[in-house]
């Protein structure tokens, strides 16, 4: 008989995922949030977006930003996700990592945390909620872009969808595969949806094109944040003219995804500047761990208390240039600096622990947790494993690990 390892990993490859664990590792075990933790968790997603669509936050945020972010716009990121991790211990201590706009890996944990659960035998487990069929998973992700579309153009629109990502991602990206499951749903709608990279969209003097196509509606996977490149002056055109839907866009990120907006929102050095109520500090500072834009002025003090801060490029992904405090010191710092690499140090926060005995194998990894919500109400749970404590390592045994919410 195949093994429960064995039957999911198929069972995830028929589905449309790559191969596992070749191209995309999954861990064959799952984990359970406390009802009670969620129940926080969503209040505070709710403060968080309450306090970064302020109109006054908005501005302070972009005031000395590039003038691409200080365009107003009505786009909610459909594809929200916030990272947390919860301590082994006290998971009610749980802390806000960090928050993407466009969070990779919605689709294929819709259909790992559908299968799993499937396959496993947590069907008999009633404390658990199940989680929705892929195929209504992508029925209700694709009504929140249908609301999106119509209360941007007041209607659903006639042109095209286009999902945005760059070459290289497109050709050899972990989550290629994720886009096609994405383009393959809106298809079954009817919609024209397409994938294409930011050197094959052109600007008309009236529309935004790909192939001759006018395009009205963009899910944007790119990690050229702000679109700086000259590639990307065809859709900078077509978004300062208001002529097209982007999602996630320079606003976005700049009120929302940057990593500098921890510091403002773990401590409370500018509250009455960015209109941050008293109440809402105290959550804040009890979910948002101490976190630094790394500056000449402060570069001093991070270095000599270092082991107790990761160090995250400011404009990285994926867990890329992380470093620990073992990794660096005053100089690198000074060095990074200088070069014009920057980063935020952000206070250690332990990760919960996940331990399990079966037939097959043991599993001892460290987990966390991502959370999609869209407009304050959570449609996903999904978790990162890793055989250490400090870095995400999603190499096997590590990898994508189901995720339930206890009821």
């Amino acid at each position: 008989m195949p093994t429960l390892k064995e039957r999911l990993f198929a069972a995830l490859q028929t589905a449309g995922m790559p191969q596992i664990p070749g191209e995309f590792s999954v861990v064959p075990w799952y984990q359970e949030i406390p009802k009670s933790v969620l129940a926080e968790i969503r209040e505070f997603i709710r403060l968080f977006d309450r306090v970064t669509t302020r109109l006054t936050w908005q501005s302070a945020v972009t005031a000395d930003s590039l003038e691409i972010t200080r365009h107003r716009r009505p786009e909610v990121c459909f594809f929200s996700a916030w990272d947390f991790h919860l301590p082994t211990e006290h998971p009610s201590d749980w802390q806000l990592i960090e928050f993407n706009d466009n969070g990779s890996g919605l689709f294929f944990a819709g259909l790992i945390n559908q299968i799993f659960y499937d396959i496993s035998g947590l069907k008999q487990r009633s404390d658990i909620q199940p989680p929705p069929n892929f195929s209504a998973f992508g029925e209700l992700v694709a009504g929140i872009v249908e609301a999106e579309a119509r209360r941007f153009f007041g209607k659903f629109p006639d042109g095209l969808f286009l999902i945005l990502d760059d070459a290289e991602s497109l050709q050899r990206g972990k989550f290629r595969q994720e886009l096609i499951l994405m383009r393959d749903l809106w298809r079954q709608r009817g919609w024209q949806t397409e994938i294409a990279s930011p050197a094959e969209i052109s600007w008309d003097g009236r529309r935004l094109l790909w192939d001759e196509q006018e395009v009205c509606f963009i899910v944007n996977r790119s990690t050229d944040f702000l679109w700086q490149a000259e590639v990307f002056a065809p859709l900078r055109t077509a978004y300062t003219q208001g002529r097209v839907y982007v999602a996630p866009n320079p606003f976005t990120y700049a009120t929302r995804s940057d990593k500098r907006l921890l510091e403002f929102l773990s401590l409370p050095d500018r509250d009455e500047q960015l209109a941050i109520q008293p109440e809402e500090r105290t959550m804040l500072s009890a979910h948002v761990p101490e976190t630094h834009l790394i500056r000449e002025d402060n570069l001093e003090a991070i270095a000599r208390t270092k082991e107790k801060f990761f160090f995250k490029p400011l404009y990285g992904f994926g867990g890329r240039g992380v470093l620990t405090g073992a990794q660096v010191g005053r100089s690198r710092l000074h060095k990074l600096l200088k070069r014009g690499e920057h980063y935020v140090a952000q206070k250690r926060v332990p990760k919960f622990l996940l331990q399990s005995e079966n037939i097959h194998e043991s599993i001892s990894l460290w987990t966390d947790l991502r959370v999609w919500a869209y407009q304050g109400e959570i449609f996903l749970l999904s978790g990162r494993a890793s055989q250490r404590p400090d870095i995400l390592d999603l190499t096997p045994p590590g990898g994508w690990l189901p995720t339930y919410a206890q009821v």
